[in-house]
């Protein structure tokens, strides 16, 4: 199918007495398109994240990416360098779960009032703090399809504090698919084998990639990470699962 042509704006969503900014992209053309929540990396909803909610848009989707750290850093984006890094970190071990979730809903809720959106299920997607997130966000009630990518964390600690994220797993709603670099150092395979587990223990409909020569943040070809042979076979990956929204 050929690419749809989209159209772009900036949004606000409203959420405890604050107004959090969104990134949100749709098909120009009049028609019924499913929603997909977009999950930055620690650097913002920057270019990159901007890039692949307008690809996903393309595909024949409603996508929207929120800025999870508008508590913190309103408005904050920026790069890769060591320092970006840094910086990034920091915000993000100033979020919580239970902030990150009610502003997942609250960017459903705000895809629900489009006159073109499919009422009956979402998406997410996430990347590196993003992916960590999607986890969360696959327990929501809504989302019936989640591409969680690198998210590091996830069996050792969850946002804000508590038991890990994994903990959660028996709560995931729909599918969900995972993608891991074998060279990533932030994430163990010992770790990806925990993750796998858990979600056979539970059977939850999921399936778990591995990339051999894949570093953490393959997918992102702003990054010096980037393979671009294991982005695109991610990419076909997630294309297919989104196909059941």
């Amino acid at each position: 199918m050929a690419e749809l042509a989209i159209h772009t704006t900036t949004v606000n969503l409203s959420q405890d007495h604050l107004q959090i900014q969104a990134y949100l992209a749709q098909p120009s053309e009049e028609g019924s398109y499913a929603g997909v929540v977009v999950l930055q990396e620690i650097f913002g909803v920057n270019s990159h994240i901007r890039d692949v909610t307008e690809r996903i848009a393309k595909e024949g989707y409603l996508a929207i990416a929120p800025a999870l750290f508008q508590r913190v850093a309103p408005g904050f984006e920026t790069g890769y360098t060591a320092e970006d890094i840094e910086v990034g970190r920091q915000y993000a071990q100033h979020t919580k779960a239970s902030e990150l979730l009610s502003d997942i809903q609250k960017a459903i809720d705000y895809l629900k009032t489009l006159p073109n959106v499919k009422q009956n299920g979402f998406g997410c997607i996430g990347f590196c703090f993003g992916g960590h997130v999607a986890y969360l966000a696959s327990t929501l009630p809504e989302i019936k399809a989640t591409a969680s990518f690198y998210g590091a964390g996830i069996t050792t600690r969850t946002p804000g504090g508590g038991n890990p994220t994994i903990t959660l797993t028996p709560d995931v709603k729909g599918t969900l698919y995972t993608f891991f670099g074998i060279e990533d150092a932030s994430i163990p395979q010992e770790q990806v084998d925990q993750i796998e587990a858990e979600l056979e223990k539970y059977n939850i409909p999921h399936r778990l990639f591995r990339y051999d020569g894949a570093d953490h943040g393959f997918f992102c070809d702003q990054r010096p990470s980037y393979n671009s042979i294991a982005a695109a076979d991610a990419w076909e990956q997630v294309k297919q699962l989104f196909k059941q929204l």
